[in-house]
This record gives C-alpha cells, structure tokens and sequence, in this order.
C-alpha cells in the first residue's frame, strides 16, 4: 500500500506529516509504516495500491476524477475563503511599483507547471477576467522556484496557493521579504485527498477526521488543518480547464 502526502511537505513540516500519517494509521488499523516521498506523484496518484494521497485540483478534474476515489477536501482555515476552499495570491518583487494587478502591463508570470491550480489556472482565470493581456514563463516546476524566479527578475509576477505562500514564511522568509502581495485570486476547492478506486472513502475519511481532531497545536499549526470537509467531486469538475500555457 502506498501513502504520500507531498503537497506541502517542506522541510520544516515533515515530522508533522509523519506524526499526521501515524495517527491515521491507527485508526484504519492498516497501511505503510512510513509516507511515501518521491517525485513519482503520477506513479502514486494511479497505483492500485494507493491508500492515501493529495493531488492537486486542476489533475484531478482533468485526469484523474474517473479513476480515483474522492476521500475528502482539508480545510486550512485561509483567509477570505470558504472551509475547504484556497486561493493564490499574486506577488511582485517588493521593490515593484505595482500595488495592484492592474498597475502591471503585460508581465511575464512564472508558473510552477501548467496542471496546476493555483499556479496555473488560477492566475490565468483572473487576468482574463481583468482583460490583462500576460505572457506565460518561464515554467519552473515548483512555487519556490516561481517566486525564485520573479525575485532574480527572470518573470514580473507568479502565483502560488496562499497555504504554501504562508508556509514559505516560515521555510525562506528571506525569499518571501523580497516579494509583496498585489492580489488575490477567487477561492476554488482545495487539494483534494484521494485513495485508488476499489478503496472505502468514507473508512479513511473518518480516520482523516480522528487524526486531524487528536493532533496536538504545534502540528496543527505547522500543517495548517482544521478539519476535513466534504466537497463533491461536481464542485471541481465544474471549474473551466485553461488552455495550457
């Protein structure tokens, strides 16, 4: 069996995620000792061995809706958005002129990958909705290496979930003084928990929910959770697919 939750695994939060899998573990009374952790997520998301994952919503409504099981959606507790809901915030360089999204013309956006939501969909949704015309890239591959990016002036602005922005406080608070925030995206469902299809969602859900009730503050508050919501699987696929970039 197969258990990963890598989505927000920084450095500073693996223990946390270690003490998180252990607790759910117990209660399922089944599943690996240890978290998967490997940059093989496809290779996790549609093994028939996978207990417990996170993917991302844009792959799961684009591939993998018909193919895994929808556990449950965890809810961060983010600002201004719904429980189980996320957004991305919009950042510039600090030293930038730009207060808002519109004060900028034509930037370059750094995105970490073109399945993805936050860094992605997200931002590309809200400038066509201001009828901001952007020129996508450089492609980075992660929410680091996009505000890397906008830092060492190889792209105006990039995207990223508000979790990870907030977690990058703690993990390179260097990196996020550099960069201020302009702008914020619409909320959409968070990143969704997901287990192989043949998998029981509501068994795992209730152990989600134990885990998470029975976790002690300091972990609670590095992993940013607050419960487990149930947002069906409709609500994602009903967000627009973006052209890819």
């Amino acid at each position: 069996m197969i258990a990963s939750l890598g989505m927000y695994d920084m450095p500073h939060a693996r223990a946390a995620h270690d003490r998180y899998w252990t607790a759910i573990r117990r209660t399922l009374g089944t599943g690996p000792k240890h978290l998967t952790r490997s940059d093989d997520l496809w290779g996790q998301w549609l093994s028939p061995d996978l207990l417990l994952s996170q993917t991302c919503g844009l792959p799961f409504r684009t591939q993998l809706h018909d193919k895994v099981t929808l556990v449950g959606t965890p809810d961060y507790g983010l600002p201004d958005c719904p429980p189980g809901y996320y957004n991305s915030v919009i950042v510039v360089r600090a030293d930038s002129p730009a207060r808002t999204t519109h004060d900028l013309t034509r930037p370059r956006l750094a995105y970490n990958e073109a399945l993805s939501q936050s860094g992605w969909a997200a931002p590309y949704a809200h400038f066509q909705d201001l009828g901001i015309a952007f020129d996508a890239g450089p492609q980075t591959g992660a929410h680091a290496a996009s505000v890397r990016a906008v830092v060492e002036g190889h792209a105006d602005t990039a995207a990223l979930d508000a979790l990870t922005w907030a977690m990058l406080g703690r993990e390179t608070p260097d990196l996020v003084r550099a960069l201020k925030v302009i702008d914020h995206t619409a909320p959409t469902p968070a990143l969704p928990y997901i287990a192989a299809a043949t998998c029981d969602p509501a068994r795992i859900a209730q152990a989600i929910a134990a885990a998470i009730a029975a976790l002690d503050q300091t972990d609670r508050d590095t992993l940013h959770l607050n419960a487990l919501v149930q947002i069906p699987a409709r609500t994602y696929l009903e967000i627009p697919i973006p052209p890819s970039p």
